[in-house]
């Protein structure tokens, strides 16, 4: 199972282009660890990951992040080998989201969803609202 799990803050803009004729987005990521806390200077000890986004999670991404931004991204990591323009062989490590839940308080963006993922229901509010009007007997639960 390859699953990468991470909260954490955005380095850069979003920057939104096309490979293959699907949208790409693609951000920096810093994650503070929870362990050690800092570092003998003092500093917060952070890894840095590259995030990639595709298709309709990449398109919102672009339009609502941006650079400091509050995220947690789940997805798997992608390993590439290649070789660089001097002819070093070189490796890249992304982060390929599955899903983008945007963080931080309700007056960072007017209009940007608080989630998104590529099993995101359209609807969702619609959904809530007949939830509301079911009821369930004790007796027709399975346990």
């Amino acid at each position: 199972m390859n699953k990468f799990i991470a909260k954490g803050n955005l380095t850069r803009d979003p920057e939104l282009s096309t490979a293959g004729g699907a949208k790409l987005c693609k951000f920096g990521l810093a994650v503070q660890r929870s362990y050690p806390t800092k570092t003998k200077e003092g500093e917060v000890n952070t890894d840095f990951f590259n995030v990639v986004c595709w298709r309709a999670i990449a398109e919102n991404c672009a339009k609502y992040l941006k650079k400091g931004k509050p995220v947690i991204v789940s997805g798997s990591i992608q390993i590439s080998q290649y070789t660089s323009n001097d002819g070093t062989k070189r490796q890249s490590v992304d982060i390929v989201a599955d899903e983008v839940e945007f963080l931080g308080t309700k007056g960072d963006t007017t209009d940007s969803p608080q989630y998104y993922g590529s099993d995101t229901p359209k609807d969702d509010h619609k959904v809530v609202d007949q939830l509301k009007n079911v009821t369930v007997e004790s007796d027709d639960l399975p346990f």
